[in-house]
């Protein structure tokens, strides 16, 4: 027999958390001393040790290991569970990819400070349009929130079109109004004509603009700083923004990196 300290190094864990699988009846001492109250484990035991912690790093309770342990769960219920983690896991996992994509994203955006030239940026005047479109609320700007918004808009936009037996004009434009608070996210498509019958879309009538503009190559989620060349160059040559910013989708062969999209940010001379 080993005693509790030795154990635990054999183990690889804590004297303390072996005292706690003692308290919780999940790994209980093979022998304690009636007079000193020291505790003894067998050899064998290490074999329980290493499922209850294999079980808890895999995400489940201790009282979820003790079922599991002492067969307490039926096989449906112990594979029930286990899927449910892996989904969790992967869910995690995906979400910190998400993060660390953000932080790379920012991370770059700061080494291209100030390195887009203006000659980049052109005013343009963008005519009146009409256009059918759809619309959502998200939190802020955040292209990981906007993104898969957007995204599902314009599928079930062009679903409903088809559906009312009307054809596309021109590329996809996107536009987004904060007045306060969150932001509303509108996915439209300009078209030439009214649809019959009522449609279960709206159809509206965006004016015409003078707009600072500015094309781009790459992912939704990595236009920041394509978004804050644009303010700067607003910012340095005097003019002030009047309106929803827009994206034009001018190419997207499959979209992510070959994504082709076109600023436009309406603007004013102050």
């Amino acid at each position: 027999m080993f005693s509790i300290g030795a154990f635990a190094k054999y183990g690889g864990v804590s004297v303390r958390m072996l005292r706690h699988y003692d308290a919780v009846g999940l790994l209980r001492p093979a022998h304690v001393d009636p007079h000193t109250g020291y505790r003894f484990y067998e050899a064998g035991q290490l074999a329980r040790l290493n499922r209850v912690i294999a079980l808890k790093e895999f995400g489940l309770t201790l009282d979820q290991v003790g079922a599991v342990l002492d067969g307490a769960l039926e096989a449906g219920e112990l594979r029930g569970m286990l899927w449910l983690r892996r989904a969790e896991l992967e869910s995690a996992m995906a979400a910190d990819a998400a993060r660390m994509a953000q932080v790379e994203a920012r991370l770059r955006m700061i080494e291209s400070e100030g390195q887009m030239s203006s000659d980049d940026v052109v005013v343009e005047r963008i005519p009146a349009m009409r256009v059918a479109e759809l619309t959502a609320v998200v939190e802020s700007f955040e292209p990981q929130l906007v993104t898969p918004v957007i995204t599902s808009l314009y599928e079930e936009l062009w679903s409903r079109m088809q559906a009312a037996g009307l054809r596309a004009s021109g590329a996809a434009v996107a536009y987004y109004e904060k007045p306060e608070g969150p932001v509303t996210v509108h996915a439209s498509i300009p078209v030439d004509s009214e649809p019959a019958p009522v449609p279960d879309f709206s159809v509206v009538d965006p004016p015409e603009v003078e707009a600072a503009t500015l094309v781009r190559k790459g992912p939704a989620e990595q236009v920041i700083p394509s978004v804050q060349a644009l303010a700067r160059w607003i910012d340095t040559n005097g003019c002030t923004s009047t309106g929803p910013a827009r994206e034009v989708t001018l190419s997207c062969p499959h979209c992510g990196d070959h994504a082709v999209t076109e600023l436009q940010e309406p603007v004013a001379r102050r």
